[in-house]
């Protein structure tokens, strides 16, 4: 599939909700554990999209979009909701992420992308060049991946209950 900005963006609008629907209410049980040491439980998730929607995605759009002649991002801090998160409510993540996507995608609809400005570039400074084409399919491509994670840790919670069906479970054996 070609990369187009409106089937995009009609990922990205649906994440908040598509987490929302599934995370909200649920026992910490479920939000809060992960697949072991150095992983992300579904809270983690929620923190480090709520972190790109504040410091990566418009920002590095904006640089490649701009006059200046320094199209290097800034480093993307990976790690950062585990402190940034720290006494807020699963709650509160969710409804601070559905309201920094909001606002996201309503200043990239303002942009007035054209399909020249796509092919624009900027810097990554671990990966080199990549185009606003890539930044913004890596941007939907990286929500429905940490969708497909949180569904992948809450299922791997009930992994020594299902028995002899495991052989069936392709997800727990990722």
């Amino acid at each position: 599939m070609e990369f187009d900005l409106n089937q995009a963006m009609a990922v990205l609008e649906r994440t908040p909700a598509t987490l929302k629907t599934l995370l909200e209410g649920l026992p910490e049980a479920w939000t809060h554990e992960n697949e072991g040491p150095d992983t992300w439980s579904p809270y983690d998730i929620i923190g480090h999209l709520i972190h790109g929607e504040k410091t990566d995605w418009i920002q590095r759009a904006q640089i490649i979009l701009s006059d200046t002649d320094n199209k290097t991002f800034e480093p993307f801090d990976r790690f950062a909701q585990f402190k940034d998160s720290e006494g807020k409510s699963l709650t509160e993540l969710l409804d601070t992420f559905e309201m920094l996507r909001f606002q996201n995608l309503k200043t990239l609809d303002a942009m007035n992308i054209s399909s020249s400005d796509l092919d624009k570039e900027g810097v990554h400074p671990a990966l080199g060049k990549a185009t606003l084409r890539q930044l913004l399919s890596t941007w939907t491509i990286h929500d429905l991946g940490h969708i497909n994670q949180i569904s992948r840790v809450m299922a791997k919670q009930y992994k020594l209950q299902v028995g002899p069906w495991i052989e069936y479970l392709s997800v727990l054996h990722r």
